[in-house]
């Protein structure tokens, strides 16, 4: 059953990406015929494009915690290409955890075992680009840039899909204190750390990096590849009450490589690009520092995108019943759960651990992002004129729009690496533009990893930045493995003076106010609540009274500020938190204000329909109307909100759009995937203006009219989601010939 789900999907990725030039289509609601609309002179719609690394500690953690993103990618065609850190080896014995099942007599073999992983993960890529798991494979070893070697496996029928085994040593426990493991490594207790090479492997000789030598050979297959979008694990999932991590160290360790990877890779291709452009003389193009502001580059931009990985054990499913069959296919295949001798493997076809539970601790049911899910990175500056922010290359970039006649410029970038995905921009009352978001502090030391809140304000309205400024930490005690802090939410008064809203590691709700405008933040203030998960959100309605909600594994607490003359620097702040009622979510929300009060959005469990609901504040503790859905098909992922239009992924996990709650709520689908959460406005004649950051890393938008104005029984946009700035001859040349050789 579950390949015909997954049929099913690919025919419908397959059908939306054929959009020719002229001519775009959509889907219109549950099961609606697709219709063509005509495009404006200029305007070409978007399709998934790029080139998507991801990069994880084991075989089967993108199975778990990045599909159905993964699955949907490959069904598309771009390039895409997986690098497993270690070798997965555990106990070196391929059988089931089952007392009954497993013989203590039985020599381990962890190369066999390891190389059983790689065949399970192989037959489940293969499946997932054709539908035959058997696919044949082409095998290199390769050097890699720490001096090492890695297997490279190339999918011969669609040779877009590529593996990169690195084989390095696993911990070999989740949480055991094991010096030989990317934790030791990178903590400095081990000075390198040796591989773990699979039977069968084309890599001839054992070899070890130091903690230099591996940032050194994942930047370099970055390198290789030029990813427009690098996914990867979580590096600060926080701490348990009694101190444990709460994800696998090889996991948290092995993206905090990642994270430097991306950094090293980041700032030598800019300077190979700065080079290159100061040999060429005047009038040749690169980047070179950050006020090369929007110079093309020698390579593509990229955006990162995290992942949840153990913690979705304890938080509710986020996929629907289609979408968690078609990943659970998956899985089943790369745990050989027919035990069918298809690949003729001493070793074994798959993993018969994961076989005992391919669903793992409720895993197939759930993705998540840990960061950059927020959807309040576009707003409105001076009248008319829009920007945008988002992170890329660890930098924060913006574009900007100066009315719906002009074209968008960027992206261009503040000065300063190290920031994390998602970025936050809140409007001043003066028309100035404030950007919020933290940024990662890697060290050389342990003690000097960290996390921090930053932001920069415009220094006049439709003016350039100011520098970046600090806010530190609400973790003052923090480890330096945690400062789990969420993005911020950011909430601005009449007077102009901001405060900034965070989940803090201990998952409570934190905040810091300016006491006047543009001066000195107050110190960081507790708001209480208790297990919050992903990031609160605020916003204002139409009486001046503030909102700020945040979800729980079970529910939503909310907080409220009835006078819109107090400030969160006075003595009397937000009041709550106040327990609403409302039942459990997904987990990201977004807020606006609607009618007399606020609307509340969010994923509903086990569907990933959008349900919202109206939240009012003129009594003594919000109250709340009976939760309705926005229709269509479930996704998942943060909503993005403009009046009475949504946006959010639609049913194939594509960019979508939907009329909203009242008459009959339906969505049209787009024909592109993307990374993070979508972001929409209102402008002042009425008209939405969403935009979402493709796999491309390129920011897309789409217009839809004013609430009223469109044709009878119209649904789609006035234009298709479209590239808001065409890529450069130089930028499409960059994304040419990546990868090892096929």
């Amino acid at each position: 059953m579950y390949l015909a789900s997954r049929t099913r999907l690919a025919a419908l990725l397959a059908a939306l990406a054929v959009g020719a030039t002229g001519v775009t289509t959509w889907a219109h609601g549950r099961g609606g015929a697709p219709q063509p609309t005509a495009l404006g002179a200029g305007i070409r719609p978007s399709v998934t494009e790029g080139t998507v690394v991801q990069v994880v500690a084991h075989p089967d953690d993108d199975l778990f915690f990045m599909n159905p993103d993964l699955s949907r990618s490959i069904s598309t065609g771009v390039e895409v290409a997986t690098v497993y850190l270690t070798s997965g080896e555990s106990d070196g014995r391929n059988e089931a955890h089952s007392p009954h099942l497993e013989d203590p007599a039985r020599p381990a073999d962890r190369a066999a075992y390891a190389e059983a992983r790689q065949n399970g993960i192989r037959a489940a890529y293969a499946e997932m680009a054709t539908g035959d798991r058997t696919g044949a494979w082409r095998r290199t070893a390769v050097p890699t840039a720490g001096g090492g070697s890695a297997e490279v496996d190339v999918l011969v029928a669609r040779p877009h899909v590529s593996l990169v085994w690195m084989q390095l040593r696993e911990a070999r426990s989740i949480s055991g204190d094991n010096p030989d493991s990317l934790r030791g490594l990178w903590d400095g207790r081990a000075p390198a750390l040796g591989s773990q090479l699979t039977s069968g492997t084309p890599v001839a000789a054992p070899f070890s990096y130091t903690r230099e030598q591996a940032v050194e050979a994942i930047a370099g297959v970055f390198a290789r590849y030029r990813p427009t979008t690098i996914r990867t694990q979580d590096p600060t999932p926080g701490r348990s009450p009694g101190g444990a991590l709460l994800d696998h160290q090889d996991h948290v360790y092995g993206a905090r490589f990642v994270q430097a990877a991306a950094e090293r890779y980041a700032k030598s291709a800019d300077a190979d690009a700065g080079a290159g452009a100061a040999g060429a003389g005047a009038g040749s193009r690169g980047t070179g520092s950050a006020g090369a502001a929007g110079a093309d580059t020698a390579r593509p931009h990229f955006s990162v995108q995290n992942y949840v990985s153990y913690p979705n054990s304890s938080l509710p499913p986020t996929l629907g019943p289609r979408a968690a069959e078609e990943k659970l296919g998956y899985l089943k295949t790369y745990a050989w759960t027919d035990h069918r001798d298809w690949c003729g493997s001493p070793a074994g076809c798959g993993d018969r651990k994961t076989a005992t539970r391919p669903t793992g601790a409720g895993w197939n049911q759930a993705i998540r992002y840990s960061r950059g899910d927020g959807t309040s990175w576009l707003t409105e500056g001076v009248s008319g004129r829009l920007w945008a922010v988002a992170v890329l290359d660890g930098r924060m970039a913006y574009w900007s729009r100066g009315g719906p006649a002009t074209p968008w410029q960027g992206p261009r970038f503040l000065p300063g690496a190290g920031m994390d995905a998602g970025a936050t921009a809140a409007r001043l009352p003066d028309g100035r533009v404030a950007v919020f978001g933290t940024r990662t502090t890697l060290g050389t030391t342990p003690g000097e990893y960290g996390r921090a809140l930053v932001y920069a304000v415009q220094a006049e309205p439709d003016g350039p930045f100011g520098p970046w400024r600090s806010l530190g930490t609400p973790d003052t005690k923090d480890l330096p493995d945690t400062s789990a802090i969420s993005a911020p939410a950011v909430a601005v008064d009449p007077a102009g003076r901001l405060t900034v809203y965070v989940r803090d590691s201990a998952r409570t709700l934190r905040a810091r106010a300016q006491a006047t405008p543009d001066g000195a933040f107050g110190g960081w203030r507790s708001l209480g609540g208790a297990g919050l998960q992903g990031d609160p959100v605020t916003a204002t309605d139409s009486a001046g009274r503030r909102h700020v909600y945040a979800a729980t594994a079970r529910s939503v607490l909310a907080w409220t500020r009835p006078s819109p003359d107090a400030t969160d620097a006075s003595d009397a702040p937000l009041r709550g938190p106040f327990p609403t009622g409302l039942p459990a979510t997904t987990g990201p929300l977004s807020a606006s204000p609607r009618g007399d009060g606020v609307g509340l959005y969010f994923r509903l469990p086990g569907t990933g329909a959008v349900g919202t609901t109206l939240v009012t504040a003129d009594g003594p503790e919000p109250s709340f109307s009976p939760v309705t859905g926005a229709g269509g098909e479930g996704g998942y992922g943060a909503v993005g909100v403009a009046g009475h239009r949504l946006t959010g992924r639609a049913g194939a996990g594509t960019a979508g759009l939907s009329g909203g709650p009242g008459g009959a709520p339906s969505w049209s689908e787009s024909q592109m995937l993307y990374t993070g959460a979508p972001a929409a406005v209102v402008q002042p004649d009425g008209t939405a203006v969403a935009a979402a950051l493709g796999l491309d890393a390129g920011l897309h938008v789409t217009t839809a009219p004013p609430a009223g104005a469109e044709p009878l029984g119209s649904l789609p946009p006035s234009s298709p989601w479209h590239g808001a700035v065409p890529p450069s001859t130089v930028a499409q040349a960059a994304r040419a010939g990546s990868g090892w050789q096929r």
